[in-house]
């Protein structure tokens, strides 16, 4: 199995940047590809990045506007999300989530991901 322990999360205004990081461990880390979701109230998961398990292919949904960044540090078994210039909408409960099912490649699929962390409160005020 694997655990997943998110951190980083917070309240921020309108603007500012956090950095979510998502500590991994109970199978080699680089035997997973990884992904970052969030959920706000009354809405469905949604994915925000991706990342395979070399860090060399990431994923962004299609809408993406630059303002996040997944990396990953397999050294540390941490994966990270830089997220800038954040906005109200991007209130949201953050997931960290992890696929063993194709780790060379990366995934928007809710479904691919066997493993998630608890998650991590991101509130951005205006």
């Amino acid at each position: 199995q694997v655990q997943l322990v998110e951190s980083g999360g917070g309240l921020v205004q309108a603007g500012g940047s956090l950095r979510l990081s998502c500590a991994a461990s109970g199978r080699p880390f680089t035997y997973l590809g990884m992904g970052w979701f969030r959920q706000s109230p009354g809405k469905e998961r949604e994915f925000v990045a991706g990342i395979s398990r070399s860090g060399g292919n990431t994923q962004y949904p299609g809408s993406r506007d630059g303002r996040f960044t997944i990396s990953r540090d397999n050294a540390k078994n941490t994966v990270y999300l830089q997220m800038n210039s954040l906005k109200p909408e991007d209130t949201a409960v953050y997931y960290c989530a992890a696929t063993d099912r194709n780790p060379d490649g990366t995934t928007a699929r809710r479904d691919m991901y066997s493993y998630w962390g608890q998650g991590t409160q991101v509130t951005v005020s205006s």
